[in-house]
């Protein structure tokens, strides 16, 4: 094992273990995390050896993360809780807003509980957008429509993931919800006045939020860049919104990434807005380019907040958790919503 700083760069790899090329790369200097997919996955052993490999690698261990909100986007499915979309609480809370809330904290629980369990130290969620109905990418992947409501439910569902040991993203700052492309195959523009975006930018001061994820949107009203390449914003959320966790791009390999260049040029210039780290996936040319030749000046206090995701404590193993009352009553509960 090597000791050795977490740098600013988070990528996946390639298959369901690690291959030569892969240890290479997550000990790069500049790399301090990975990310896993549906690909990385087959089941709860695997994904477990996968894991406790990655952390091994280095000290302190890299951080692994995942894409796991519930509904369509839950990247591991068998041998998992199947977690409802995020909308299904926000139409709860419509009828019930006790009742949801507390679904909302027992989704958080076991999500995190679970991942944390096999190995996962963090995932992207809550999706705090709002749901203004025609967008192509977030549908029901958002709570609610009013910033009210996603802000009661992502604080709920906040202090479920902790309870598990896990930390807060929200995402899409400062709002994606709004406009209909999806910026995974195309390059949304959000052309209204910042004063129309306050129900969208408020869920980014209500929510107690250990990261937040930048999203591939241009927003006239302050800048031309997207928000994951804008100083503007990302100056916004530091000093208006006053949040100091840790700032992440949405995947740079994303179409609606491509407004600044090739892989070396997107990575360079969200870190010179000011994200503390650049996620590329899919993107094994990419990769290999900037590992090779991207020389950036590496502050400390992008590496430290990183670093305060790091679980402090232990997870439970499987074993152990499948005995906790408190985990057997929360996957009952949530059987009851997904059906």
């Amino acid at each position: 094992m090597i000791h050795l700083p977490l740098g600013p760069l988070m990528i996946d790899v390639a298959g369901l273990e690690l291959s030569d090329l892969d240890r290479q790369q997550l000990c790069n200097p500049l790399v301090g995390g990975a990310i896993l997919f549906s690909y990385n996955y087959t089941d709860p052993a695997q994904l477990e050896a996968l894991t406790a490999e990655i952390h091994a690698l280095r000290q302190p261990p890299l951080l692994i993360a995942v894409d796991h909100e519930g509904g369509r986007v839950q990247r591991f499915r068998e041998g998992f809780t199947r977690l409802p979309a995020m909308a299904s609480l926000g139409l709860r809370y419509d009828i019930n807003p006790v009742a949801a809330l507390a679904s909302a904290r027992d989704v958080g629980y076991v999500l995190a509980a679970e991942l944390r369990a096999r190995g996962i130290d963090y995932s992207f969620t809550p999706v705090l957008d709002l749901d203004y109905g025609p967008s192509r990418v977030i549908g029901d992947r958002a709570l609610h429509r009013q910033a009210d409501v996603v802000i009661a439910l992502a604080n709920a569902l906040g202090e479920g993931l902790r309870e598990g040991g896990m930390g807060t993203c929200g995402k899409h700052y400062p709002g994606h919800g709004f406009v209909i492309p999806d910026s995974h195959v195309e390059l949304p523009v959000d052309n209204r006045p910042l004063e129309e975006m306050q129900d969208d930018i408020q869920p980014y001061r209500q929510v107690a939020l250990d990261g937040v994820m930048a999203a591939h949107v241009i927003y006239d009203c302050v800048d031309c860049n997207t928000a994951v390449f804008s100083n503007k914003w990302i100056d916004y959320l530091r000093n208006d919104i006053k949040f100091n966790g840790v700032v992440f791009t949405d995947d740079l390999s994303m179409e609606g990434a491509g407004v600044v260049g090739n892989m070396l040029n997107r990575v360079d210039a969200a870190y010179r807005a000011g994200c503390d780290m650049m996620i590329v996936s899919h993107s094994p040319e990419g990769i290999a380019l900037v590992l090779e030749q991207w020389q950036p000046s590496l502050q400390d206090e992008h590496r430290q907040r990183v670093e305060a995701l790091i679980p402090r404590q232990a997870a439970l193993d499987w074993a152990q958790l499948q005995a906790q009352p408190r985990y057997q009553a929360a996957v009952q509960h949530i059987a009851s919503l997904v059906t």
